[in-house]
C-alpha cells in the first residue's frame, strides 16, 4: 500500500530510487510514479540528490575482478588480445577504471572513428537506468567544438503514445533544459548551438513523455537514463 503522507510518501520514493524495495513494493511505486506528477518529481529529486552525493566520494581504486565482472554483465568476449591496442585497452579498464575511464571505454568501443587522428577535449556521459548502475543504456559524446552525439546501446520498446526526451540541467535553481524528443534506438546529433556550453558533473536525461513531448517546460514522466558529464580527452 502507497503511503499517503508526504514525508511517507516521499521515502518510500527514495527507497525505490535506491533499489531497497522489493519486487512488488518496487512494481507499486513504479506505477504511482508514471501516474502521478509529483511522485515523479519527488523521484527525480531523490536521483538528483543522490547523484550530488555520489559526486563527492573519493576515488577508489578498483579490484583486479572488476572489469571482469563489467564484461560478464555487459556480455563482452573475454578473449586475449595481445595487440599493443588490446594491451593499451586491457590496461586502462582494469588498473585505472573511474567513472571518466568507463566513459572514454564506451567510446572507443562504440565510436572508434570519433575524433580519430586529433587532439580534442570533450565530455562523455554514460546514461544508466536510476539506481542501475552495471547496464548503461546510452552514451552521449560530446566534442571538442561543442557538438553532441547521443549514441544507444540497447534497443527501448516505447509505446505508440509516448516519447522519449532528452534534457539537460546546469543550474538546479533555473531548472533542466529540453534538448528535443529523440528516436529510441537510433543515433541523434545536436549542434553545439543548441547544447551551449558544457560543465563537468552536468546533468543530462531521459524521460517518458506524453506523444509530443512534455506538456510542460519540465520533465513530466518517468526516468529511463541518466547520467553526469565528465572530461573526456582523446588523443
Amino acid at each position: 500500500m502507497i503511503a499517503q503522507q508526504p514525508a511517507e510518501r516521499r521515502a518510500l520514493i527514495g527507497e525505490y530510487v535506491l533499489g531497497l524495495l522489493d519486487d512488488e513494493q518496487a512494481a507499486e511505486v513504479r506505477a504511482l510514479i508514471e501516474q502521478d506528477e509529483e511522485a515523479a518529481r519527488m523521484a527525480l529529486d531523490w536521483e538528483r540528490h543522490l547523484l550530488e552525493l555520489t559526486d563527492q566520494l573519493p576515488a577508489q581504486a578498483p579490484s583486479a575482478q572488476l572489469w571482469p565482472r563489467i564484461q560478464a554483465s555487459l556480455g563482452i568476449a573475454r578473449t586475449p588480445d595481445h595487440s599493443a591496442w588490446g594491451q593499451w585497452w586491457n590496461n586502462l579498464l582494469t588498473w585505472r577504471l573511474t567513472s571518466a575511464a568507463l566513459a572514454m571505454a564506451l567510446v572507443a568501443a562504440l565510436a572508434p572513428g570519433l575524433w580519430q587522428g586529433e587532439t580534442a577535449t570533450g565530455y562523455t556521459v554514460v546514461l544508466q537506468p536510476p539506481g542501475e548502475t552495471a547496464q548503461p543504456g546510452w552514451v552521449v559524446h560530446i566534442a571538442g567544438d561543442g557538438a553532441l552525439r547521443l549514441e544507444p546501446l540497447m534497443q527501448d520498446e516505447i509505446p505508440a503514445d509516448r516519447s522519449v526526451q532528452f534534457w539537460t540541467l546546469v543550474d538546479p535553481a533555473i531548472g533542466p533544459r529540453s534538448l528535443g524528443l529523440i528516436e529510441p534506438g537510433k543515433p541523434t546529433v545536436i549542434s553545439a548551438e543548441q547544447i551551449g556550453e558544457v560543465q563537468p558533473g552536468q546533468l543530462f536525461e531521459l524521460t517518458l513523455e506524453p506523444a509530443g513531448g512534455s506538456p510542460s517546460s519540465r520533465p513530466t514522466g518517468k526516468v529511463l537514463y541518466i547520467g553526469r558529464a565528465v572530461v573526456a580527452s582523446v588523443n
